[in-house]
């Protein structure tokens, strides 16, 4: 199985040196692609001697997954956030071409932690194995192959994440795995755990009630 770690950045230069030096005994096991969406910062000089491809898009999420999955040479893509490491040992989770289920995810561990914060992981994982809907900072992962015969990432500037998901489970439900990756609990600290919780509460209320995306942007 050749791997293609997509990872979208945008003034990333804070975090983005812990996500990808982990990954750098592993190259040649794995491709890693940076897509850039218009940094301001020191991003792009950072990213490139750790990945080995670093390209430009608009910006958005959606849009710079989908170029770097456009410019990949794996059979498998996983979609990494800036702010997030892998578990040791994750290539060994992965499944293969033969297994049942052909996308998933990784469980997630936020730090800085907290008691609380420990519960918000929990509430996150546990509701992607009941949903089958995954969101960005778990990693997801999926066989090339299935990820352009159903389109890629639409093009919205927020939910891409779970949009996918709901497309996915329609074939199978996520793989989810246990061992948990870490991600940054910047955005929790910066605006308060529990407002943050209730913003993101609200917002998949407002998009499952059929708001649009646009307009949900705008109160991200």
């Amino acid at each position: 199985m050749k791997l293609s770690i997509v990872v979208p950045v945008r003034n990333e230069a804070a975090n983005l040196v812990d996500s990808l030096a982990p990954l750098q005994p592993l190259r040649g096991q794995l491709e890693l692609i940076v897509v850039d969406g218009g940094s301001s910062d020191d991003t792009l000089a950072l990213a490139t001697p750790l990945a080995d491809r670093v390209l430009h898009s608009a910006p958005g999420r959606a849009q710079q997954m989908n170029t770097g999955a456009a410019q990949a040479q794996g059979d498998w893509l996983l979609f990494l956030h800036a702010d997030t490491q892998l578990p040791a040992g994750f290539l060994d989770l992965l499944p293969d071409r033969n297994a049942p289920r052909q996308w998933g995810r990784f469980d997630v561990r936020l730090a800085p932690s907290s008691p609380l914060l420990n519960v918000v992981a929990w509430m996150m994982n546990w509701r992607s194995r009941l949903t089958g809907v995954c969101t960005g900072d778990q990693a997801i992962f999926v066989r090339r192959a299935l990820f352009e015969q159903w389109g890629g990432y639409a093009p919205m500037p927020l939910m891409e994440d779970i949009e996918l998901s709901k497309r996915l489970r329609r074939l199978s439900p996520p793989l989810c795995l246990r061992p948990p990756l870490t991600t940054s609990s910047r955005r929790w600290q910066t605006h308060g755990t529990l407002r943050t919780i209730a913003l993101m509460w609200w917002l998949r209320w407002r998009y499952w009630r059929g708001a649009s995306v646009e307009e949900l942007a705008g109160k991200y």
